[in-house]
């Protein structure tokens, strides 16, 4: 049996992961600007992380190693991991906190002009490699999607708020 994708390729994918958070980050900055409550701004914090981490790890599972294997330019794909550990450092931050913290919203913003800057060095660089190499992307996007779905399912779900 056929899995159906709903991507093109995994580029695809991985471009509809990076505008969905983009989405989220807008909506928590929105919740900031109009002084909601912490615990509403906690669920959006939460939904980020969940996002983020599910993608760095099927990228860094997936998608990167099958990259570097045919663009052959292990500086850029360095970079890129050194990038998604620092991702990593500020996600844990954040889950780390209670919902009411003062850093929460620092944080959050933080981690948002890190993933602005990471996703337009990918698109412009490893994305753009990718697509001009022999890389099957149309292939790729299927394992991508499986490994997704089923981190997604198992990851844990947005917490009530911490006192």
């Amino acid at each position: 049996m056929t899995l159906t994708v709903p991507f093109e390729n995994a580029v695809d994918l991985l471009d509809a992961d990076h505008k969905a958070v983009k989405t989220m980050f807008i909506e928590y900055n929105a919740l900031c600007e109009d002084a909601a409550p912490a615990a509403t701004k906690r669920a959006v914090a939460e939904k980020i992380c969940r996002a983020l981490s599910v993608h760095t790890q099927i990228e860094e599972e997936i998608f990167y190693p099958a990259v570097r294997k045919v663009i052959g330019d292990d500086g850029l794909m360095d970079e890129a991991l050194a990038e998604h550990a620092e991702a990593k450092a500020l996600i844990a931050e954040i889950q780390g906190l209670k919902a009411t913290s003062a850093n929460q919203d620092a944080l959050v913003k933080k981690l948002g002009k890190a993933i602005d800057e990471h996703v337009l060095e990918e698109r412009e660089q490893i994305f753009l490699q990718s697509m001009q190499s022999p890389l099957d992307l149309r292939g790729l996007a299927v394992p991508l999607y499986e490994r997704k779905k089923k981190l997604m399912a198992a990851a844990p779900k947005p917490s009530k708020e911490k006192a």
